[in-house]
């Protein structure tokens, strides 16, 4: 096997292999180091890796803009969908319709529990940080009042928006490797749930006990506390959306989405309902779909006019102008990547070595990750290099290989990361004390993860 590899590597083998290390050197440094946005940073790196490739500059530009316009386009329109449902979700109250209901019908030992589950629901439509920011006084104040340890009911509740942030669609990172694979969405989305749910028990509840364990003194700064207990502010809506309607409307576009990937499945082509489930549960469609009906079900249950509705639709795009800019940039860079031939040599050696795609992009993701600190530049720039890998695959695979990315994206954020500062201020814990609680969480998700992905690659 050596032999074969040996004799089928070339000195443009080597060129394009050292161009991509310095190309990602590059944006790592750029990054971590010179601070620069990931944005620009994906840019200079795409044209270094063109240029030391040997692309000529016509060709690289070309590339780049291609992979820029065809990654917004497909993730973009998507991005924004989702963030109108989640800031629907937020301004109507839903959010903490669905926070109280689930609270009070929780006994002392199921909170934990009931915490993973509040994140799971809110983090379907929500970014992270967003859904973070809302989560906080929850948790603070569920603590105060039960008595309970902080990391006991936090690390559920992060557990919960981290693994959806990283395996489930419409979030931005896995859209864009679905994008950058051609993985079917559908597929994506019912087995990023299925590897979710037994990942956000494990790394939530159950981890959360050793956490907080081992953390047991964590206390959150003075002027959060009392901001939980702070009556609503004058912009808050005069009534709520109900439990029924609030769920439903997020659940929505998971439901249209999981029955188009199940009426492949199992329905001929020419099957009406197939073809009626095709269009709706395409992912634009049952997003918009969503988004409409919980103008609806949301803004108009909490009361909401048609300017204030018009306000907070508006008001959703702004924040998610870096995000988009930081996956169109990945994308340029995955086609330069793909363009320039790299791909193709890692397919070889992979090939030649008989090596697991879903392990391979697992850990090129978790190299990326650890050197970048970015959950979204791990998941476009590893899925660029192993796009070609996936043209190999069929739907399950290419979908498992969407998730093992998404997996490896969140191994141990560290202090390169904006999220791990973020947990670090919240919960008023030390530099050390968040690795040991935040850092090891986000590990024990990537580990345990990838171990329910490759098996499910070797059965389906």
């Amino acid at each position: 096997m050596t032999t074969q590899l040996a004799e089928a590597w070339s000195g443009g083998d080597t060129r394009l292999i050292g161009a991509t290390v310095l190309a990602i050197a590059l944006i790592v440094v750029l990054i971590s180091k010179a601070k620069l946005h990931p944005f620009l940073a994906l840019i200079l790196g795409s044209g270094v890796l063109g240029l030391v490739a040997g692309m000529p500059v016509d060709k690289l530009i070309k590339s780049f803009s291609s992979g820029v316009g065809s990654t917004v386009a497909s993730v973009g329109v998507l991005v924004a969908l989702g963030a109108m449902l989640g800031k629907l979700l937020a301004d109507s109250g839903g959010a903490e319709q669905i926070v109280d209901t689930i609270i009070a019908r929780s006994g002392p030992k199921m909170l934990p529990w009931a915490m993973a589950l509040v994140a799971a629901l809110i983090g379907l439509p929500m970014f992270f940080e967003i859904g973070l920011v809302m989560l906080i006084p929850v948790v603070l104040l569920v603590s105060r009042r039960s008595g309970q340890p902080l990391l006991l009911l936090g690390i559920p509740a992060l557990a919960g928006l981290s693994v959806l942030h990283g395996l489930v669609p419409p979030h931005p990172g896995p859209l864009a490797a679905a994008g950058a694979l051609n993985a079917n969405v559908g597929i994506t989305l019912a087995l990023g749930l299925l590897v979710a749910i037994p990942t956000v028990i494990v790394a939530g509840p159950l981890y959360g006990k050793v956490a907080a364990r081992l953390v047991p003194d964590a206390a959150p700064p003075a002027h959060l506390v009392p901001a939980a207990d702070q009556e609503s502010d004058s912009d808050s809506p005069t009534r709520r959306p109900s439990f029924l309607a609030t769920v439903s409307t997020v659940l929505l576009p998971v439901v249209l989405m999981m029955a188009k990937a199940l009426a492949d499945i199992l329905l001929a082509k020419e099957n009406e309902l197939r073809r009626v489930l095709d269009f709706i549960g395409d992912p634009l469609v049952a997003l918009l779909l969503a988004v409409l009906v919980g103008m609806a079900t949301l803004g108009r249950a909490a009361g909401f006019d048609r300017a204030r509705l018009s306000g907070s639709l508006a008001d959703a795009l702004p924040p998610i102008a870096g995000i988009l800019l930081i996956v169109g940039a990945g994308g340029g860079f995955k086609q330069t990547l793909v363009d320039a031939g790299v791909g193709d040599v890692i397919t070889r050696l992979a090939t030649g070595a008989n090596f697991s795609p879903l392990l391979l992009g697992w850990l090129v993701a978790v190299a990326i990750r650890l050197a970048t600190g970015s959950a979204t530049v791990a998941t476009v720039s590893a899925a660029g290099i192993v796009a070609p890998l996936a043209a190999t695959l069929d739907p399950t695979h290419g979908a498992l290989l969407v998730l093992a990315i998404g997996a490896g994206s969140l191994f141990f954020s560290h202090v390169n990361d904006a999220g791990f500062w973020l947990v670090k201020e919240y919960f008023g814990l030390s530099v050390g004390q968040t690795i040991k609680s935040w850092s090891i969480m986000e590990t024990v998700i990537s580990v345990v993860a990838i171990a329910l992905i490759l098996p499910l690659g070797a059965l389906l």
